[in-house]
């Protein structure tokens, strides 16, 4: 099955019905890929999946992370199963360690290191769906487990800073970025994975690039929308430390404009298709696009979703 070149986002706040009913309306028109986050304020994206699957017949659906730390690799390998047989085919799976102040903060559950903690994750989570079985120990995991059900869904990691993008490279069918520039990842992160699958003998796995879209032509209007969505990213560590990296450092959240202008694509429908058209290829092989409302959020949706429709074509 050929995978999308775009995917939308399901990033705002709202109730289950109502997001099941956003990718039914995505479905509707056109936009080839569903991407939804696991976070607090937001539906499960496991559970919310599973009834979409059966309202919709083509879209495909993505997990744009699930945390690993409060979700065992069985449990999630089980979920999983559930999703390929109601959605075959549809199906990516994007995991990721999240971050200290939700995990260790608001959890209580010790990170340790979460390169390693993922490492050994995805290694477990592997065998479990594509082989039914698993024999592992390690300093994060011991699980010795038969299912003897199999599902051979993609497993796709999130990525920041460069040992993470690599990691993607050995082993994950793809990386999911967020929030990253995109010289950033042309600089950084496909070189990185193109070192760590050089490393397991293997091609570069594919490179999903993140990109927030304000559907406007007011730089203006821009800047004030998203400053404050990309600036609650810039006050978490790893988010502070990536944004560092690619050139453009952030202080207690304080994110500015030339950030702004080199994260953020912007401008009228015309103007956002051909922008985003132009970020694939040089080693992003798909976008995962989020609205940031300006000013009718439901305008927005609709004319963001037609944009790429039409880069589905």
């Amino acid at each position: 099955m050929e995978l999308p070149r775009v995917g939308l986002d399901l990033t705002e706040k709202q109730s289950v019905r109502g997001a099941v009913e956003a990718m039914v309306r995505a479905e509707l028109r056109g936009v080839p890929m569903q991407w939804s986050t696991v976070s607090r304020g937001m539906p499960d994206a496991m559970t919310l999946f599973a009834a979409a699957a059966v309202r919709t017949s083509r879209i495909g659906l993505g997990t744009a992370i699930v945390p690993t730390y409060p979700r065992h690799p069985a449990v999630l390998a089980s979920q999983a199963l559930v999703l390929d047989q109601l959605a075959p085919g549809r199906f990516r799976l994007g995991i990721g360690p999240s971050h200290r102040p939700t995990i260790e903060g608001a959890l209580g559950l010790p990170m340790g290191r979460p390169l390693d903690h993922l490492r050994e994750y995805l290694t477990v989570l592997r065998a479990l769906l594509w082989e039914g079985a698993v024999d592992f120990a390690g300093r994060y995991f011991s699980v010795h487990l038969t299912t003897g059900q199999t599902a051979q869904v993609p497993i796709y990691i999130s990525a920041l800073r460069e040992h993470a993008f690599e990691l993607a490279g050995e082993l994950a069918d793809g990386a999911i970025s967020w929030m990253c520039p995109v010289d950033y990842l042309r600089r950084t992160a496909v070189p990185a994975m193109e070192r760590g699958a050089q490393a397991a003998g293997r091609p570069r796995p594919r490179l999903v690039g993140h990109v927030p879209v304000a559907m406007t032509t007011d730089r203006g209007a821009m800047l004030d929308a998203a400053r404050p969505r990309v600036g609650g990213y810039a006050r978490l560590p790893f988010y502070a430390a990536m944004f560092a990296d690619a050139g453009y450092p952030v202080a207690d959240g304080a994110v500015s404009d030339d950030l702004l202008d080199h994260l953020v694509v912007w401008g009228d429908a015309a103007q956002v298709q051909d922008r985003l058209a132009n970020i694939l290829g040089g080693g992003i092989d798909e976008l995962l696009v989020m609205l940031i409302p300006v000013a009718d959020a439901a305008q927005g949706e609709a004319d963001l979703s037609r944009v790429l429709a039409a880069l589905a074509r």
